[in-house]
Parts: C-alpha cells; structure tokens; sequence
C-alpha cells in the first residue's frame, strides 16, 4: 500500500501525519544535512504555490531546511530529474501538483535513484497512475501518493491492474498441460476414491480425512482467462482514457495535515481558502464539489476568528476592527470583477458571468448593463466613480437592489458563499476570489512582456490628463532598475525579440527566466499586502484586455465550427504577445465558453446522442517562435457544473494521426505547443477524430 488515505478515512493505517513524521525523521537522522536534503518541485499555479508556502511554514517551524524549485511542465520535471540524480544527500523529494499521472517508479523517472529517495506526490490532477498509486516492491513503496479518497473506491482498477502486471499472459500449452493433470486426479479418484467400509457398514471418503497430494499440488489460484484480461484492459484503458479532472485541492491537503499536527491558524487557513477558491474560478471543480469543502472552511473561519459585527453582516461592509486585526470572514461574493477596488461598470462589464447574460459585446448589451443600473437608482458617473468612494447608502443598499431587479435580466446567480480577510491598517479586506486573481495575474505577466496599467484616479483628466503607466514588478525578482527605463518604451514584440536575440543555451534560458520570476513575485505576494494589492491593477488590465479581445473575436463572428467543436485562431492583434502566454490564452477559452454558453443550441449530434458539454478550441500564434499555442476547454452547458477535460487525449491522438510538430510546455496536457505550419491539418484531424 503506497497511497495515503485522509485523516478521516485512515483508520488504524498510516496517514499525512506518518508521512510528515517519517520526513522529519529521515532528515534528522541524515548524516549529510543540507537545503539539498529536502526538495519541493512545484508547479506555477495558485494552488500549488499556497501549498508549498504552508508546507514550507510547517517545515520552517520543525528547522528543516529545504529548496522550492519550480518546474514549468513535463520537459522542464525530466531535466530537473536528471539534475536531482546528482544530489548525494537529497532523501525527501515532494512533488506539487505534479507526476500523478506518471509512472514514477519506473526507471524512466526515479526508479534508479539511490533507495534512500523517497518521492512524495501532492496533485490534485486526476486519473492517477496506478503503478504509483498500488505499486509494490523497493521502488514502488518509495512512491508516496498523498491521496484524497478516491483511492479507496478504485478496487476495480486496482484488481485489473494488478492482474495484467503480475499474472503472465496463458497460453495454449499451459492449458493442455493444466487439462491433462486434471484428468489423471480424476482418474486415481475413480480407482481409490473410497476406503473399505467401517465397523458401522459405512464408507468413509479419503476427502473427508485428509488431501490429495494430487489435489494439493493442482490447487493455485485460477489464472485469468483472455476474456477476463481484455476485460480488465478496457477497464484501466476507461481509467486513463475517460479525461482529466481535478480532486482535493494540493493547499487543503495540506490543511488537512496541520490541523492533524494541531498548527492551523489563520495564515494556513486563508492558503488553503485561496486553493479552493482558485479551483472554483478556472471550473476545475463543480459548485457542488466547492461547497463541499466551503462548509468545510466555514466552520474552521468560525472556529479560529472572533465573530463579525452585526453591521457588517447586515451590509456585507468588512472592516478591519483593530489595526492589527488579520480576521478571515465568511461572506458571500458577487459575480463581478474586484468590484471592490474597481468602478461597480467596470467590475459588471467585465465579469464573465454579466457578460453571458447580456452580451455585452454588443451595443444592445451594454444599454441594457446601463439599463440595469439605472433601474436599480445609480447614475452612470456614480458608478463610474471608484468603489471605496461610492456613496455609502448606495454600497448599502446594492444586493437587496440586485436580489429585487437583477433576475429580470437573467442575473439569477449572481452570488456565491465565499470568504474575505482583514489586513489591519495596511489594507482594506481582500476577498478570496480577488486574490487569486491578483496572484493568477502575477503568475502569467508579472515580467515577459509589458503592461499598462490604470494609474489611481487618473480617469477623467486626473493625474496630468489621465493615462496609464507601465507596470513593474518591483521586489526581489523585478527588473533592475536600469533596465526599467529602456524597457518601458518596448512594444511586447521588442520586448520578447530582446529575449530571443541570446546565442544557444543562453537565450532558452533567459526565455524561461520571465516565468522563474513571477513564479517567485506571486510567491511573495501570498505573505506580502503591498506586493497583492499592487498586483489588483495587473489583473485589471489583464482582464479589460481578455474582454477586448474576446469582444472582438464575437462580434467580428471569428468563432468557426467544425464538426461540433468551435474554433478560434488568433494570429494577428495588438494583444497577440499577450495571448501567446498559455495561461492568458485558458483565460480567454473560459470567458469564451462562459460567453457563449447560452447561445448553443442543445441540438442532438450526428451519433443520436445529445451534447454535454461545449468544446472549445483556441489558438494564438507565437510570431517569435513560429508556433501556435492551443487551449482546448470542454465545459459543462449548465452553469456551476463541470465536465472531464478530453482534449488531452485527443491532442496526443491528433498529433500521431497527421505527424503534427508538438510540444507540452506545461503540466496541463489540454495545453499544446504546435508548428505554424502544421495546425491547420492538426485541427481537421482533432475534430474529425472527436465526431467518431
């Protein structure tokens, strides 16, 4: 047994908490102690940077000193594999929100690694590979997989796995061999089966006493018939093929460990809030999934925070009640863009959901927005004005005006159960939701390419005219300072053509710089107010650019459908730099199929059956490396729910059809790197290949 069930689940078997222990007991009694000995891989996302700040709080606090690395995908895990294979004291190596699906004890991956490394996996991701998760032998316990439950309801796979690994494949001498010895017992039974009789005139079976040496011998356990394994393959080939999805968030496995280890706080908690919160926004996880753990939350926040002031839960108005206050609250969460720290028409036209409802990409759509508003008592220069400088009867009176005129606009779910923290007297609360989007946004394009971002009431004529100014990164990992002031003139094409002009190896390596950097900026944003709220203005214009292109992608019908898929292929605009970012580029698929969702009919397909989700194709194109990225996004056609994401698969099919040039740049296999000249064969063969 290599998996780890949760706390809750375990029973008298070891758990996260023996895991833990057995970490700090291999580094303790490690001769050779270095920040070599314990190593975190972690994927640049939010929920795996959460994850790794708790885990590396929880380590802190136990003196072991350890190295966050990130990793960018599969190809940047291999060279990092071959690179770890050199460390002499490395004996804990803990992967985040990667390598479940990889089969990490063959020798391809750790299997030939010293016998002291253990390999401990934290990913949400889903299907798992079964040689790591019931692999036994040397290298299959060195795999530890900090499962969330679902392992326990997969006896079926693990049965099939189980046989086609360790059983060999029969054939038809060994069944006329096994047919033969059965008829010579048959025969000795014939002959001797039966003693002479008794004093009592009865006769006694030699059964019934003892075995037959015969019997004995030809009892082994019954071998799988070929019927039984082609059954058992398409059982595990169900598992790997059906698509991916994601589980327990890697931050609320990591929760779960420190309230076993009894550490929580409020640090911990708002990590693991931040996690969750991320899986909900980018549909990695149902509504019902998120509320599951939201109750979860719910009573951890009531459990380690005094409760609110009445007014505030009257208003839903959070203020911090001391100038240290650090309290995390339950509150429920409007669908709209960082209404807090933006204009309310600003966060409602720039929100995905308000966008489907009214189609705002069009002139009709914005009317009806302004229709709304003014239907609810707020003027447009009220709610133009800056949100914190809003009049406080109208922040007051805002959701009981929308719960009353909002659903005649279809505007039915406009809020979700959330939660929002206070930072004292260095900032107002920040709810989880604008967060994430502050962290997401530093992720993509804190560095790599030049933003503009809206300087603080410099709107109508404010600050010298109004305007912008280009954003920077500042703290550790931010540009120097006299590179700034070349830089801040450079169109995103000048900018990444700086990055391509590097001879040989080091110019890949200073490509791959920009994402090191913000990997590292988002990571000190988690701890960091002043770096988090700065980062609110990059997500602004991260999204009032997403808005502006997929406005313009609708409106000049650049949507095409093939076969029941629709296609979308960027290859010039101003925001083309932008866009070529795979996490932008996701971005853009969701808000489409958010878009777009209630304008698919739900129109039977050509096989009879209706359609369930809405599948989506993006690509932008990468003038600089002569690729094009592609997203594929399949979304459920009912709000809040979520459908298994099959574009993996499907890429990897397409690309063995039509001998496509490919490459994964990151962990997410919905995400494929193409040759420009290869894509317009490559999404005929993907299309094709779904409709069958």
């Amino acid at each position: 047994m290599v998996y780890l069930p949760p706390p809750q689940l375990a029973g008298n078997r070891s758990s996260y908490s023996e895991a833990y222990g057995n970490i700090l007991a291999a580094h303790r009694r490690s001769p050779l102690t270095s920040a070599s000995s314990v190593i975190l891989l972690v994927a640049p996302d939010v929920d795996s940077l959460c994850a790794a700040r708790m885990l590396a709080d929880l380590l802190k606090g136990d003196d072991v000193m350890h190295r966050i690395i990130p990793v960018s995908g599969h190809a940047d895990l291999e060279r990092k594999r071959d690179e770890l294979a050199t460390y002499s004291d490395l004996h804990t190596l803990i992967l985040i929100n990667m390598g479940a699906i990889l089969d990490l004890p063959s020798p391809e991956w750790f299997g030939d690694f010293d016998t002291q490394l253990t390999v401990h996996v934290i990913d949400s991701s889903r299907p798992q590979n079964l040689s790591s998760l019931f692999g036994g032998g040397e290298n299959g316990e060195r795999i530890v997989i900090w499962d969330d439950g679902g392992a326990e309801n997969m006896e079926e796979e693990r049965k099939a796995w189980e046989v086609l690994t360790y059983e060999p494949e029969p054939d038809s001498d060994e069944e006329s061999d096994l047919e033969s010895d059965t008829e010579d017992v048959d025969r000795d039974e014939d002959e001797d089966g039966y003693e002479a009789s008794d004093s009592s005139g009865k006769r006694r079976s030699i059964g019934e006493g003892r075995t037959s040496p015969k019997r004995r011998r030809l009892e082994r356990p019954a071998r799988a018939s070929r019927d039984e394994r082609e059954r058992y393959a398409a059982k595990l080939q169900k598992h790997y093929m059906s698509g991916t999805w994601h589980g327990q968030s890697a931050s609320g496995t990591i929760y779960l460990l420190a309230t076993v280890l009894e550490r929580v706080d409020n640090d911990l908690l708002w990590l693991a809030i931040l996690g969750l919160t991320y899986q909900y926004t980018t549909s990695r996880i149902s509504r019902e999934e998120y509320e599951k753990y939201h109750m979860i939350y719910h009573d951890e926040v009531a459990r380690l925070n005094p409760p609110p002031p009445p007014s505030a839960l009257k208003d839903y108005d959070f203020k911090s009640q001391n100038p240290d206050d650090r309290s995390v609250y339950a509150a429920d969460e409007l669908r709209f863009m960082m209404f807090r720290h933006w204009n309310l028409y600003d966060a409602m036209y720039h929100s995905s959901y308000v966008a489907s409802k009214l189609g705002i990409w069009k002139e009709r759509g914005r009317k009806r927005l302004t229709g709304l508003l003014a239907k609810m008592g707020f003027s447009i220069p009220e709610t133009q004005q800056p949100y914190p400088h809003m009049a406080k009867d109208l922040k007051q009176t805002l959701r009981n005006k929308l719960d009353q005129i909002a659903p005649e606009y279809g505007l039915v779910e406009l809020s979700y159960p959330s939660f929002t923290r206070c930072y004292g007297y260095l900032s107002p609360p920040i709810s989880a939701c604008d967060a994430v989007e502050a962290i997401s946004a530093l992720i993509d394009v804190a560095t790599g390419i030049r933003m503009e971002v809206e300087v603080q009431g410099a709107r109508n004529g404010g600050e010298w005219f109004g305007g912008g100014k280009v954003w920077d990164a500042g703290g550790r990992e931010g540009m120097k300072r006299e590179d700034r002031s070349e830089r801040d003139g450079m169109s995103a094409s000048v900018l990444a053509d700086l990055f391509a002009k590097k001879d040989g190896d080091e110019g890949d390596e200073e490509d791959l710089q920009w994402w090191v950097k913000n990997f590292w900026i988002a990571f000190d944003a988690l701890n960091d107010i002043k770096y988090l709220r700065n980062a609110l203005s990059l997500s602004m214009s991260l999204h009032r650019a997403i808005i502006r292109q997929g406005s313009s992608i609708i409106d000049k019908q650049d949507i095409r459908t093939l076969r029941g898929h629709r296609v979308v292929v960027l290859a010039q605009g101003p925001d083309l730099a932008l866009f070529a970012h795979p996490g932008v580029l996701s971005r853009l698929a969701l808000w489409l199929v958010e878009a777009m969702r209630d304008k698919v009919p739900d129109r039977p397909m050509a096989n009879g059956r209706r359609r369930k989700s809405l599948p989506f194709v993006v690509a932008c194109l990468n003038e600089l490396a002569g690729t094009y990225i592609v997203v594929g996004v399949t979304a459920a056609l009912d709000f809040g729910e979520v459908r298994k994401n099959e574009f993996g698969l499907a890429f990897l099919d397409a690309k063995e059809r039509c001998n496509a040039r490919t490459r994964h740049g990151t962990f997410d296999t919905s995400v494929i790197e193409i040759n420009k000249d290869d894509l317009k064969v490559f999404l005929e063969t993907l299309c094709e290949a779904n409709e069958r």
